[in-house]
């Protein structure tokens, strides 16, 4: 299993170092022209009302299987770990660089068979807990990103739609004791930090989550972490919060990131401009933090024939920048894949695969754990501080 994995990583990073390569080195125009559709949007029919109640709309559900992507394990992984009594929302990234198309089929077998290996690499950080749930859904193709027509965020909207009626399906069916998770990367983060502005912010489901990941895009400190509903995280044993980071080694170009982030506006409808944006240092769950390389418990490398994969710690260090950016230090060897201007946007996770699963233990076990005791300086406890002591006793 390892082996294919690792094969298709290859052939998927590939592709995506095609896409941001182009976007780095080409002039605007003709990337709009390779990648952004040359066909008008055409209104895709609405799903099924229950159709997230069918299995194979999902591509991890539940407890899992000996298939199931989000619960693939590589060398050196921990073994014997207790299940984390949480249930995580995970929401894969861009899959699907068809011109022809500006949103993918949920059941194209190209489409899921990049899903899966996605999955394998970004999901499995969460693999301890109890349930994975990740959706099958019509991503938008990678060219609405790059373009301001119309057609763009109509795929966007379509993608986010399946995604809100699968996080609704999840929200249904699973245990109502558990916390949950609510992670995505790249769309899947776009997808995420909507879904917390509809779902949880200013509603009791709030006080369920115990962490929400939205790493490798953008979250603006003034445009939309507000809207979210949850403050950004302070410490590293802190539950109900956002972490979100984006990885560059030095020297870094940041320029094509910066000019998509301000191409989207923010949550609360203004735009962003140079707005400053949320990062937590993976390593120590911390904003604005800095951690050495010796700090990092174990980065998903792959070995040099590409038939096995390892977890290396002490390989990288993590420094959150003025500029909001998670630098690196210099470019780690994990292969030939990394996108023009020392960009690890493909390797935001898998840098920090062992302290990410180490940030969700805590913050699960953050959510579950006694309150501190009453202290007559503290100020009266807040709604949603109330509710999740609700929570915590219905599980003991």
């Amino acid at each position: 299993m390892a082996r294919k994995f690792l094969y298709g990583v290859a052939i998927l990073v590939v592709l995506v170092i095609g896409a941001l390569g182009a976007l780095r080195y080409w002039a605007k125009e003709l990337t709009q022209f390779t990648f952004v559709p040359v066909v008008p949007f055409s209104a895709a029919p609405p799903l099924a009302a229950n159709a997230y109640a069918d299995p194979a709309m999902w591509y991890s559900r539940g407890a899992g299987g000996p298939n199931d992507p989000s619960r693939w394990r590589p060398s050196g992984a921990p073994v014997g770990e207790a299940t984390l009594p949480v249930a995580v929302f995970f929401i894969h990234p861009t899959s699907h660089f068809d011109r022809l198309h500006w949103n993918s089929a949920i059941d194209e077998t190209l489409i899921a068979g990049r899903t899966e290996i996605l999955l394998r690499g970004l999901a499995t950080p969460f693999s301890a807990a109890a349930e994975v749930w990740a959706p099958r859904y019509r991503q938008a193709t990678l060219g609405a990103f790059l373009t301001d027509r119309p057609s763009g965020r109509k795929a966007l909207d379509v993608a986010y739609g399946d995604v809100l009626a699968a996080f609704d399906e999840f929200i249904a069916t699973v245990d109502p004791r558990l916390p949950i998770v609510i992670a995505g990367h790249s769309q899947g983060a776009f997808h995420l930090m909507h879904l917390m502005q509809d779902r949880v912010a200013g509603k009791p489901l709030a006080a369920r989550v115990a962490a929400a990941y939205a790493v490798g895009w953008p979250v603006s400190l003034d445009h939309d972490l507000p809207a979210m509903g949850l403050p950004a995280c302070e410490g590293p044993d802190q539950a109900g919060c956002v972490i979100s980071w984006q990885s560059f080694a030095e020297p870094a170009e940041t320029d094509m990131v910066r000019e998509a982030y301000a191409r989207f506006r923010g949550l609360d409808g203004a735009a962003r401009g140079n707005s400053p944006f949320l990062c937590v240092n993976p390593i120590t769950g911390r904003p604005g933090d800095a951690a050495p390389a010796q700090a990092n418990p174990g980065t998903l490398v792959p070995d040099t024939a590409l038939t096995g994969a390892s977890l290396v710690p002490g390989l990288v260090p993590a420094r959150c920048a003025p500029d909001g950016f998670l630098m690196i230090g210099p470019a780690p060897q994990l292969g030939p894949f990394v996108a023009p201007g020392n960009n690890f946007h493909v390797y935001d996770i898998p840098l920090f695969w062992s302290a990410l699963r180490a940030d969700v233990a805590r913050r699960v076990k953050a959510w579950h754990g006694t309150p501190p005791a009453k202290d007559a300086r503290k100020a009266p406890a807040t709604k949603t501080e109330k509710t999740a002591g609700w929570w915590r006793q219905w599980l003991s």
